[in-house]
């Protein structure tokens, strides 16, 4: 992960080429996170599939059901 200054993301902001995440700093501490768009898409899928996943496994123990139950 590469880190830069937020003057640095000023000055490039036009011309970026994220391969990776870039972490930005603000008065040398990290202050924000930038990522190209495919990759925010994905994390905001992987984080909807993990939250049905809990959802799921919380309705399957209030329910009572076995698994095989469940996918019937």
């Amino acid at each position: 992960m590469q880190t830069e200054t937020i003057t640095y993301l000023k000055e490039h902001a036009n011309s970026l080429e994220l391969r990776e995440e870039l972490v930005i700093t603000k008065n040398g501490k990290p202050a924000f996170v930038i990522q190209s768009y495919a990759d925010y898409e994905f994390q905001q899928e992987t984080v909807a599939l993990l939250k049905l996943l809990n959802l799921s496994e919380k309705s399957l123990q209030n329910a009572e059901l076995s698994l095989e139950q469940a996918f019937e």
